[in-house]
């Protein structure tokens, strides 16, 4: 199965105390690299999210956004964390003074600045381990979302490349086909520029630069090579999993003989075919750069 670095995902649940959001959003990366944005009162989930995304996905910038709207009337009081307003009324008092030192009037922290400060003011009426569960089981089903979108692309990235691995085949098998043709033709035009001077030669010696030119254009190293790396993509493709990485270095290696290919080129129609290769790898490519 091939997957996509490419998804999007959003799943969302309602709960006794307010409804979760989570957002999901990946492109294409070397790694896996996870982003998150969490409500502050449900900070402690970080660690096993990220634990989460790394089992269920392989590669891929991930942003993550969890949302928590709270219902408007939960039942229970607000509490106040004591401890956290006495350390903030301190450090803006110390601020103040500083700021009077150096002459500059600052602004009196207000109450409203107080109760907004994430942390100071929590509600009584969440459980916040049953939250914390249902979050986790949401981040759960939006992954079964991304990795199922993820396939679905995956597919047609593999279809994609699978098209021009069979233009690739094409190629290589017209360019064996006329490589006599091209042979021959040489021997014609050489023959054709010594016909006036052919008794002064000797035949030997016009073979051998026969010989020589066939030397020189002989790419069947490189079309056995072609070929060879033409198959392991398949073969790869048809492997699945964390693919990608893999299918990246088999389009350097194509490049590389289809740049070997065109510097051998003695015939426009090799010069086509090469340039043509070349095409169709740089297509594979940017497709590759997607697969996980």
């Amino acid at each position: 199965m091939t997957l996509s670095m490419t998804a999007f995902a959003r799943n969302d649940q309602e709960t006794p105390w307010g409804s979760l959001i989570w957002e999901l959003r990946s492109v294409n990366h070397r790694y896996l690299e996870v982003s998150l944005r969490l409500p502050e009162d449900l900070r402690a989930l970080e660690t096993p999210v990220r634990d989460l995304i790394g089992k269920r996905l392989g590669r891929g910038k991930v942003d993550g956004i969890l949302r928590f709207q709270a219902r408007d009337a939960i039942t229970g009081e607000f509490a106040q964390d004591e401890t956290l307003v006495t350390r903030l009324i301190s450090v803006a008092r110390k601020t103040g003074e500083i700021g009077t030192q150096h002459g500059v009037a600052l602004s009196p922290l207000r109450v409203i600045d107080l109760l907004r400060w994430p942390g100071v003011l929590k509600t009584t009426g969440v459980d916040m381990d049953a939250l914390m569960a249902a979050a986790m089981t949401l981040l759960d089903q939006a992954l079964d979302e991304m990795r199922e979108t993820r396939r679905r692309e995956g597919e047609r990235l593999a279809d994609t490349i699978s098209q021009r691995v069979d233009g690739m085949e094409a190629i290589t098998a017209t360019v064996r086909a006329v490589l006599p043709e091209v042979l021959q033709s040489f021997r014609q035009r050489l023959d054709t520029r010594l016909a006036e001077v052919r008794k002064d030669l000797d035949p030997a010696r016009v073979e051998q630069e026969v010989v020589l030119f066939a030397q020189k254009i002989d790419v069947d190293e490189e079309l056995d090579r072609l070929s060879a790396h033409i198959a392991e993509v398949r073969r790869v493709l048809k492997q699945g999993g964390q693919i990608g990485r893999r299918l990246d270095f088999l389009m350097q290696e194509l490049n590389r003989e289809a740049n070997t290919l065109g510097s051998k080129a003695a015939d426009l129609r090799l010069t086509n075919a090469a340039v043509d290769l070349k095409v169709l790898i740089e297509q594979m490519r940017e497709q590759v750069q997607n697969i996980e």
